[in-house]
């Protein structure tokens, strides 16, 4: 059955125009930072210091490269998991099953990547080709949006996301008009959600922490906080996969160009900008300021029953979101070893400020939607969103 024109939704990003916009100034955003980093300067607000041609963007290894690591991550996804969860429920009142096995997926990449360097894979060469890799993950994600796109013309209604659906092509296709799409029991927004994006982020962190003891003899201090520190957060998100069925990427988002091209390039390559920064631009970082990033990095967490971490000593009490406070305050603790002369390794702070002011805004409609009268009490009581006396 063909999906039904002209969503009630309200619109979000400013409508057609707003996501005409961003299908350009997300990978445009993405390639000024790639080209920004590794120049001397190193100006988030100034212009790259050259536009690359083609050829210096199309790469036919960097395009096997990519495509072969997303088939190793969907044959990950397809091995036996060590458990199978089921998500929300839907509107036909069904549930689907979704496998749990990120964190192996992870650690089986971890065995292969090492079992590789052991017989002479050259990892050190990874940040040299970061440009036509972000290339071709850009482009299998404008092509994989397109597929997806099609394919939801012919879902039934029942599988269509409550956005994403406006009967505007260029709104649908950046937003995503259905919900869950699969072939089978695969999932491509599960799948895309964790693995292929975070891992390959932690990947790329380690590539450039061996370049750099390669060029300087030993990986910075710096280099090795912001390793740990990430890979801690990853595989935390692994460890916890079944907290993201409760999110609302899984739960509300459509799966369009907006989470193919986020969870497929824009993580692995803007993420790993602190650890391309201190290649370009080294950094010293003394043992008590290091200690104290560590202490900004592992404020001590509870978990909520989605698996969620949130800031203790009643922190629900004086904000609204407490989880995306503790959020901001660990992306700080990734951009401090970077040290304080350049604004560009505060991008991901900067960014992420933004992306959680509007996920916040999209929660407290969901909440108003769901609670009512309640939703309204609890913010009376708590009048704070996310920074208690700020925001």
């Amino acid at each position: 059955m063909a999906a039904p024109q002209g969503s009630r939704a309200p619109l979000e990003f400013g409508g057609p125009l707003g996501a005409a916009a961003l299908l350009l100034l997300l990978p445009a955003t993405m390639f000024h930072l790639l080209l920004v980093v590794r120049s001397g300067p190193a100006r988030l607000l100034g212009p790259p210091p050259y536009l690359p041609g083609l050829e210096e963007l199309w790469s036919q290894q960097a395009l096997l490269l990519w495509l072969t690591w997303l088939g190793l991550q969907a044959a990950l996804y397809l091995l036996p998991a060590r458990k199978v969860a089921e998500g929300q429920e839907l509107k036909d009142k069904s549930r689907l099953c979704y496998p749990i096995n990120g964190f192996q997926a992870l650690v089986l990449t971890a065995l292969l990547v090492g079992l590789g360097v052991s017989v002479g894979l050259p990892l050190r060469a990874l940040p040299e080709i970061l440009l036509p890799l972000a290339f071709s993950a850009t482009l299998t994600a404008f092509i994989f949006s397109l597929f997806l796109y099609m394919k939801a013309l012919v879902a039934p209604v029942s599988a269509l996301a409550p956005g994403g659906n406006s009967g505007n092509p260029i709104y649908d296709f950046f937003l995503g008009r259905e919900l869950n799409p699969r072939i089978y029991f695969f999932d491509f927004k599960y799948f895309c959600e964790l693995r292929p994006g975070l891992i390959g982020w932690v990947l790329i962190n380690l590539a450039l922490l061996v370049q750099e003891a390669e060029l300087r003899g030993s990986p910075s201090l710096a280099m090795w906080l912001v390793n740990g520190f990430q890979l801690l957060y990853v595989g935390d998100a692994l460890w916890h996969e079944e907290a993201v069925l409760t999110t609302m990427d899984i739960t509300h988002d459509g799966f369009g160009f907006m989470l193919a091209f986020g969870d497929l390039a824009w993580v692995p390559f803007t993420y790993s900008l602190q650890a391309q920064f201190l290649l370009y631009h080294p950094q010293p970082l003394g043992l008590p300021m290091a200690s104290v990033i560590c202490l900004i990095n592992g404020l001590q967490t509870i978990s909520t029953a989605t698996g969620r971490q949130l800031l203790v000593s009643g922190w629900w009490g004086m904000v609204r979101h407490p989880n995306y406070l503790g959020d901001l305050i660990m992306a700080l603790a990734w951009s401090l070893p970077c040290g304080m002369s350049h604004l560009l390794p505060y991008f991901y702070l900067l960014y992420f400020t933004a992306l959680l002011v509007h996920r916040e805004a999209r929660d407290e409609r969901q909440c108003l939607q769901k609670y009512g009268l309640a939703w309204h009490e609890y913010c009376r009581r708590v009048p704070y969103r996310i920074v208690p006396y700020v925001y």
